[in-house]
């Protein structure tokens, strides 16, 4: 029969990528991971890894165990969900991985409501970009991850996870108070082709919808800024250095201090949502977090449109 230690470490190795990355996540040394994954070679009877440069590829074999070893533990964190849900009380840690926005906002509001029903389960978070945080749910260093989704930008879930929607956080074009009353409803996001932006990084989904919807509007935006703290892109346009877009959720329910726009239809809003592991949504931890997380959400979907939004 097959360590299922070291098969947990050979899949770690397909989805951390290095033997240097798996041993920093499980706490061995290089050459301990290097050790376990000859052992299991040698049980298997046939090579599992081959050399490419100074790193190592999984082989065909390798692959097949890989797929087995996900199957073995899903079964297990099904398992520790049906014990879970023996229990009278809920206790134990959950991890979770949330954006900044819906950190500041969704994340304090749905700890308020575990600390009350729940007091015994700690649950720890950690500020993540969902393109980072997927990834580490997949292999197991989070429980649950609070993700975002733009309008015409769908992104497949990796294997193994699954989502539930939270809500729809509405998207508003923000630019300083001096420029917002020239512009016009028709022509709001081309007579900006001008002025400079401030938007997230390139490479998340922000900055791509970001880039799109100019690109749309016929210009290539002036990004002069770049920053995944959307309180410093407000902090920008109140300061008339840029324009910006800007969800509800930033606002965290208070009125703007700049002058918020309506997109063109089909980009007024972005999908929020969470996403868990299959094996382990179940968990009553992961469903007790997943549903005051969806109470804090539904509270905020619940606030008048009109504080947030100029006609």
């Amino acid at each position: 029969m097959y360590d299922l230690h070291r098969l947990r470490i050979l899949r770690e190795l397909k989805h951390r990528g290095t033997l240097a990355a798996v041993a920093r996540a499980l706490s061995y040394s290089p050459s301990a991971i290097s050790q376990q994954l000859s052992l299991l070679e040698t049980e298997v009877g046939v090579p599992l890894l081959e050399p490419v440069g100074r790193r190592v590829r999984l082989t065909a074999q390798a692959e097949i165990l890989v797929a087995h070893a996900e199957a073995i533990l899903k079964r297990l964190e099904t398992a520790e969900a049906d014990i879970a849900m023996s229990l009278t009380e809920l206790s134990g840690t959950v991890r979770i991985a949330s954006f900044q926005t819906a950190a500041l906002t969704l994340v304090p509001s749905g700890l308020d409501r575990i600390r009350a029903q729940h007091p015994r389960l700690e649950v720890h978070v950690t500020q993540m970009e969902p393109e980072i945080a997927l990834p580490a749910l997949q292999v197991r260093d989070f429980d649950l991850v609070i993700a975002e989704e733009y309008p015409g930008n769908p992104n497949p879930l990796p294997t193994g996870l699954e989502a539930v929607d939270l809500l729809d956080d509405a998207l508003h074009l923000a630019v300083p108070m001096t420029v917002g009353n020239e512009l016009r409803p028709s022509t709001r996001l081309g007579s900006l082709a001008d002025q400079p932006w401030v938007m997230e990084p390139a490479g998340t989904a922000s900055r791509q919808w970001a880039t799109t919807l100019c690109r749309t509007a016929g210009f290539e935006p002036d990004v002069r800024f770049e920053s995944t703290d959307l309180q410093m892109h407000i902090r920008l346009v109140e300061r008339g250095h840029a324009a910006a877009l800007i969800p509800n959720l930033a606002w965290d329910g208070k009125r703007p201090t700049v002058a918020v726009h309506r997109l063109p239809r089909g980009q007024r809003s972005r999908r929020i949502f969470t996403v868990a592991r299959e094996g382990g949504s179940q968990h009553p931890a992961v469903e007790a977090c997943r549903g005051a997380l969806e109470e804090a959400a539904a509270e905020t979907a619940d606030r008048p449109r009109g504080q947030f939004t100029r006609p």
